[in-house]
């Protein structure tokens, strides 16, 4: 499916003004917006990876069933991340841009430090027609991915496991929860 050319520039103005001072990278989205987040797992018992098709098939219906609750007839922005030990910007997967590099500055030896660059594709969504990209996820070949409307008010972003999703408001994300409660994890914050 081919994406539509992104307006950087724009998507950049609209990341700082919605998530100031963080990295467009799923899990660096963890300690904001708790009061809208909740977590889905992506198999039935909170098991973390597919063994079989039938075990894909379920994960990708949980990820699909959401993104439509979310996303249905939608513009969409897909961030996927990437990281180097050299600044220069890998290949971009096809459809999508380079938008941004960042030195990660975690590793306290400069030695250990990578770059990573976020690519950013917008498309329409349409049930299905990211089960590529989220089949790599759970197969923890791809992480820290982003899908969200190109306002940035919901996101969904996809791990081994299940997902991470933001909403608009924590009344949306109390219907969402009651919604789909199987799928929620037992633990008593969430995780």
């Amino acid at each position: 499916m081919a994406g539509v050319a992104v307006d950087l520039e724009a998507l950049t103005g609209r990341w700082e003004r919605r998530w100031p001072g963080s990295l467009p990278v799923g899990h660096e989205l963890d300690e904001r917006g708790r009061d809208v987040w909740v977590r889905f797992h992506g198999l039935p018992d909170s098991k973390r990876y597919p063994g079989d098709e039938r075990e894909y098939a379920i994960v990708l219906e949980r990820h699909n069933t959401v993104l439509d609750e979310l996303f249905g007839g939608a513009e969409l922005y897909v961030i996927i991340p990437a990281w180097t030990s050299d600044p220069p910007a890998p290949a971009a997967r096809p459809g999508a841009t380079h938008w941004r590099t960042w030195l990660q500055t975690d590793d306290p030896d400069p030695a250990f430090r990578t770059y990573g660059h976020a690519y950013v594709e917008q498309l329409p969504w349409q049930r299905g027609c990211l089960d590529g990209l989220l089949r790599q996820v759970a197969d923890e070949e791809v992480a820290g991915v982003i899908i969200t409307d190109t306002d940035l008010r919901r996101i969904h972003h996809p791990y081994d496991g299940g997902a991470d999703v933001f909403l608009a408001t924590t009344a949306e994300r109390d219907r969402l929860k009651a919604r789909y409660a199987g799928w929620l994890s037992r633990h008593p914050q969430g995780w």
